[in-house]
């Protein structure tokens, strides 16, 4: 697609948007495992509403069933609907096809507005140019901070996934790894590569990559015990969401590994894991400000004309390390269900 085309190359300044801390609201209504059905989200709303006209806005991931991740991603992006007077779509599939349909179901609404994960970015592609098309506004979120731009999206809400892994790998070197087992659980996620990749670049040890299928847990648990038993010289478990890491500590358990365990993201059975050592530390990217400063980026954009980033740089939302020295405090918001 030709950029002059985007509106983003239109004749006016960008403004950069800045979402302060005390315009969140939190949403009541709590999440569901996502699935391919759409949901509607923030239909509680309370006081607090935009008296800006109401619009629709469609968030699709690619959540696979069961991840607990996600469900901290939609808190806030429902917040943000429930603020700004926005009816929210949800829908979610894990395989990238199936994912690129839910964009076309959405399109096919004539929705106001769509955001967007890209773990796989290129079976996105076509149907994102064609929301485009339809003068449809797309932001991207979460997943594919090297591929946004080229998509020609708007604005996009994430980790750098590369220097989340470079900064883990340093902390590895600084508790004194040697060799460490990354554990995969979504084959060809840009994303989940890019955070090991990460690891290798800047660990000092040695770093064995092992895919798992993150939707059959007790699969991702007996491979991990496997391995284990098979290579006693591991010392760290690196997994690349919070359930995998609770799912590691059991495989450690069970191989009789003296392995220690540590992760990319957080819940609040994680934070009670940080807080009795069976997990060391965590690499916390904010889930719910990205779904928050997504759905409220592109109100921002109807209402106002603004680009968080200007339009040309992404906005950041990790990392941040969360151990022993900082649980407590992080503690508070994950029980509530918000990091």
């Amino acid at each position: 697609m030709d950029r002059s085309s985007h509106p983003r190359s239109r004749r006016f300044a960008p403004v950069v948007a800045v979402a302060a801390a005390a315009a969140l609201t939190l949403a009541g209504c709590s999440s569901s495992s996502g699935g391919k059905k759409s949901e509607e989200g923030g239909a509680n709303a309370s006081a607090g509403k935009a008296d800006t006209p109401r619009m629709t806005v469609a968030l699709v991931t690619h959540q696979a069933p069961g991840d607990t991740f996600w469900d901290t991603v939609r808190k806030g992006a429902e917040a943000a609907a429930a603020k700004d007077n926005i009816k929210l779509i949800y829908s979610a599939d894990p395989n990238a096809g199936n994912q690129a349909n839910l964009v076309q179901n959405a399109i096919d609404q004539k929705v106001d507005g769509i955001a967007v994960t890209l773990a796989k970015p290129d079976a996105l592609k076509g149907v994102v140019g064609k929301a485009e098309k339809a003068g449809i506004p797309v932001v991207g979120l979460n997943s594919g901070l090297s591929d946004w731009k080229d998509l020609n999206l708007l604005e996009f809400f994430g980790q750098d996934e590369s220097v989340a892994g470079e900064a883990f790998g340093k902390k590895l070197n600084e508790v004194g790894a040697k060799k460490v087992l990354c554990v995969m659980q979504e084959q060809g996620n840009v994303g989940l590569t890019q955070r090991c990749d990460g690891v290798a670049k800047t660990f000092e040890g040695k770093v064995d990559p092992q895919n798992v299928n993150g939707t059959d847990m007790p699969s991702v648990k007996s491979t991990i015990t496997a391995k284990l038993k098979q290579d006693p010289s591991i010392d760290y478990v690196v997994t690349l969401g919070a359930p995998f890491a609770l799912t590691a500590v059991q495989s450690v358990s069970d191989a009789g590994s003296k392995a220690k365990v540590a992760t990319f993201d957080l819940n609040k059975d994680l934070i009670k894991a940080i807080k009795n050592d069976s997990i060391q530390f965590a690499v916390d990217q904010q889930p719910y400000l990205q779904g928050y400063l997504a759905v409220d980026g592109l109100w921002l954009y109807k209402n106002n004309g603004n680009y968080s980033g200007g339009g040309e740089q992404p906005v950041l939302t990790g990392p941040a390390f969360v151990d022993k020295s900082n649980v407590d405090r992080i503690g508070e918001f994950a029980a509530k269900g918000t990091r």
